[in-house]
């Protein structure tokens, strides 16, 4: 099970478990955390989303502030990309996997204090895209 935070492009927000994501498919289910036990998982259409966070904990570390630079002590895995999404928003971070023309991508974030293990990008939720 991944614990996630679902993060849709009307801003809406759903935390919780999903054993069935994969960047191929249109779709995939989320047990919401607050949900009773044996509820019935939410079914969620990529075409919503503007990125999938596969957390470390639902409640995360709001005085961190995200640095946008990598550790020079550490070698970045994979490419540095920077992603602006169509609400402002901005996310750095390495991807081995970013190509135009996919539906998605994951990154993993360069700061490595991020509650964030990684996520994954709806392509079309993005304004700008570039490597570092």
């Amino acid at each position: 099970m991944n614990r996630v935070v679902v993060r849709y492009r009307d801003g809406r927000l759903l935390k919780g478990v999903t054993n069935d994501f994969l960047p191929t498919k249109d779709r995939f289910h989320v047990v919401p955390a607050d949900a009773t036990a044996g509820a019935r998982p939410v079914e969620i259409l990529i075409a919503d989303l503007k990125a999938l966070f596969f957390v470390k904990d639902y409640l995360g570390h709001p005085e961190h502030v995200e640095a946008g630079n990598f550790d020079p002590s550490k070698p970045a895995t994979g490419r540095k990309i920077r992603v602006v999404f169509a609400d402002g928003e901005t996310l750095v971070g390495t991807t081995q996997g970013y190509q135009p023309g996919r539906p998605g991508f994951f990154i993993v974030p360069a700061d490595a204090g991020s509650n964030n293990d990684r996520c994954f990008v709806v392509s079309a939720a993005t304004k700008e895209v570039s490597f570092l």
